[in-house]
């Protein structure tokens, strides 16, 4: 990695993260996360540096994930180490950013997926703009939704994390308020005086002056059919409901997620519903670790990002093709102990009830 991938000032009192990788969507690498990683440690023991600002570099958004392309040389190639170790670090760096004792601000401007989400939407100040778009597109590239997606998405009201996590669905400023993925409203234009504005004074006198109201979302008057359809059992039951709902928002919900890979949107479905139960953030990261690795021996992860991200085909065949073809003991393999690969975040009796 060039250090120019994530860029490391001071302004004031602040500590400015900048993921510097704008061609890439400022995607995230593993050399990536050790260097943000680093300065919260340096600047956590620095009594100079009272906050911390983490933005994007380029006009298009704050970040879209992880190195998927590596993933899938990892996936195909035999040799999951290298997946994950990223993986391992970057949740990690999740849980680190959520339990940061100074303030931690993400700028979610523009594009935030993935991987983005892990390093914004764990911190202590999330804002985001009217050009915001946040997604959690795993199950469309046949992987589970992770970086703590599932924790956060299982607080979500009502159901609606289940939607946007078995549809791969992106959502803007309105409903990533709704959905407790961010804090603050402030027009993209007045970011640059907010940002000067965090250099010499608290975090929330800064706020007081650029905070705004959101644009109005879309899943507020959505709601009744979402937490009707998606509290069904299964998988199987969720599309029936949507297919019966006589909405046309729940029909084409119905497409994306049939459209989907299959085994993912079924241990996604697990994965919500076991996160609930499980309680801290770092219990919900070391399953999504456990899920994780499991999907790098399935066939639907390389597909997946073959079709959506090498290829770009759009068409990526699944096996199993349907839904009902998932077997209990696939999904269940998802969730299988790892041993000594263990991520360990949380306390060793957390994920004994499983």
């Amino acid at each position: 990695m060039m250090a120019e991938d994530v860029l490391l000032h001071r302004e004031g009192r602040a500590g400015l993260i900048v993921l510097n990788r704008p061609k890439a969507l400022n995607a995230l690498t593993h050399a990536m996360v050790g260097r943000i990683a680093g300065a919260l440690d340096a600047w956590e023991q620095d009594r100079t540096v009272e906050t911390v600002v983490l933005t994007g570099a380029g006009e298009r958004g704050l970040c879209a994930g992880g190195d998927i392309v590596a993933i899938h040389r990892a996936a195909t190639g035999g040799d999951h180490s290298a997946a994950e170790e990223f993986w391992r670090d970057e949740y990690r760096l999740n849980a680190r950013i959520a339990r940061y004792p100074k303030p931690y601000v993400a700028v979610m401007d523009g594009i935030v997926m993935g991987g983005g989400v892990g390093v914004s939407a764990h911190g202590r100040v999330r804002i985001v703009t009217e050009r915001t778009r946040i997604a959690m597109p795993e199950t469309g590239i046949g992987f589970v939704p992770d970086v703590g997606g599932t924790y956060l998405l299982g607080l979500a009201p009502g159901e609606l994390g289940t939607h946007l996590a078995l549809t791969a669905g992106s959502i803007g400023a309105g409903d990533a308020l709704l959905c407790g993925l961010a804090d603050h409203f402030v027009p993209a234009e007045r970011l640059p005086a907010l940002l000067d504005d965090l250099a010499v004074e608290p975090v929330h006198e800064a706020l007081e002056r650029h905070v705004s109201t959101a644009p109005p979302g879309r899943l507020a008057e959505q709601r009744e059919w979402i937490d009707d359809c998606y509290a069904a059992p299964t998988v199987e039951e969720i599309l029936e409901r949507l297919r019966a709902c006589g909405r046309p928002e729940a029909e084409e919900a119905a497409d994306r997620i049939t459209a989907n890979s299959p085994t993912a949107v079924k241990v996604t479905l697990a994965a919500l519903r076991r996160a609930r139960a499980l309680g801290p953030l770092e219990a919900v990261l070391d399953q999504e670790f456990r899920t994780s690795c499991a999907a790098l021996a399935t066939a639907d992860l390389p597909e997946g990002i073959r079709a959506q991200v090498i290829d770009k085909d759009r068409t990526p065949r699944w096996h199993p093709a349907e839904p009902a073809e998932v077997s209990e003991g696939e999904v269940d393999r998802h969730f299988a102990r790892l041993g000594e690969r263990e991520l360990g975040l949380a306390a060793p009796s957390t994920l004994e009830r499983w």
